[in-house]
């Protein structure tokens, strides 16, 4: 051992959580001189506060968290796509009822459900209720941006909750939700089930668009700088290996475990094989871009107002330099031009193609006819 500190890290049970369960599992960590303790916790909020505390030194957490928080460091994205809205299998029918042209157009899904939310207030009827995983989450974003494009506005005409990912099936089954957004596996594991359909994946919304990230807290990344770049290498190294397909097996084996995702393998499998990427098209670095786009959903819905400098935090919580020390350290492992990729520009990545300027990103989030700007 190099005689660097032993780590906890903290995640939740979601497919993307896998580059530190290989890390782990494969010896990345043990070869970067890190003894790592990896912890299953059972809600978002639970990371955040473990992680502020002390308590865990880093985490798989979500990316808009870590800017909301403010007080972390995201040096490292941990994967692209891999999310989905999914509606309950009566809720389906009703909207395949309302407009079955619609149904059968995953990006414009979200007309039929304007369609249904319309007879429901005629008939007096409650509201729907959609959860999601954190209020600063791509899944909260993802949600309304898409509830929006189609007039629907997710703090009127529908009633929107926070549900740990590992609970969503269960309060589907229930009732207590008449649908979500979330991570793999657990769309998966709601239509397996019969309990729901899928309506629209992260990937036809934002194809290559972010989600999660390895967050630490700025105060431990400067106390612990040689663990922090041991830990990057590692899960860089972890998540090239992840994106393997004949590590696939492997993959799948280790993720559907109890103490990691603990869902059958079969559903961890089909996520792997669709969308998800860990390491290819630069997908590790943390661009300053898709900050301020986070950033542009906070203030479009009131959760930041008029005095917060976007781009000061922008630049303070994503830290692509400390990735691409990390990374160009690791030679052939990554290519250049895997450290250093420019993104692809948001106007034509995001599924609507409204234009995203990151320089003008109030500008952009007041430019949405559904909106909070404060």
């Amino acid at each position: 051992m190099s005689g660097l500190a032993d780590l906890t890290l903290g995640f939740i049970p979601l497919t993307d959580c896998a580059p530190l369960v290989v890390a782990k599992a494969r010896g990345f960590f043990a070869e970067e001189g890190l003894e790592v303790a990896l912890s299953r916790e059972a809600s978002w909020a639970t990371i955040r506060d473990k992680v502020t505390v002390g308590a865990l030194d880093g985490a798989h957490m979500l990316a808009p968290m870590a800017l909301a928080a403010d007080s972390m460091l995201a040096p490292l994205a941990l994967n692209q796509n891999g999310s989905a809205i999914t509606v309950s299998s009566k809720l389906a029918a009703m909207m395949r009822e309302a407009d079955p042209a619609a149904m059968d157009a995953p990006l414009i899904t979200a007309q039929a459900l304007a369609g249904v939310i319309e007879r429901r207030r005629g008939q007096g009827a409650p509201p729907l209720t959609f959860a999601v995983v954190f209020p600063h989450s791509m899944h909260n974003y993802f949600l309304r941006y898409w509830l929006g494009q189609a007039g629907i506005d997710p703090d009127r005409d529908v009633r929107l909750v926070v549900t740990p990912p590992p609970r969503m099936v269960e309060h589907l089954r229930s009732g207590e939700i008449d649908g979500f957004c979330v991570g793999a596996p657990w769309n998966a594991v709601a239509v397996d089930e019969g309990l729901g359909e899928m309506l629209i994946k992260a990937s036809q919304f934002w194809p290559g668009g972010p989600c999660k990230v390895f967050g630490v807290t700025a105060a431990w990344a400067d106390r612990h700088g040689d663990e922090l770049r041991a830990a990057l290498r590692a899960l860089i190294r972890a998540a090239a290996w992840a994106d393997e397909p004949g590590n696939h097996a492997e993959l799948v084996a280790l993720l559907s475990r109890p103490e990691h995702v603990g869902v059958e393998a079969e559903v961890v499998a089909r996520a792997l094989k669709s969308e998800i990427v860990f390491h290819r098209d630069a997908a590790g670095l943390p661009r300053r871009e898709h900050a301020l786009w986070f950033l542009s959903q906070m203030v479009r819905w009131g959760q930041v107002g008029p005095e917060v400098d976007l781009e000061a935090v922008a630049d303070r919580v994503y830290r692509p330099d400390l990735f691409r020390e990390a990374a160009l350290s690791l030679g052939p492992v990554l290519e250049l031009a895997q450290v250093f990729a420019d993104a692809a520009p948001l106007a034509s990545a995001l599924f609507d193609g409204a234009p995203f300027d990151p320089a003008n990103a109030r500008a952009y989030a007041a430019s949405f006819a559904v909106r909070r700007v404060r």
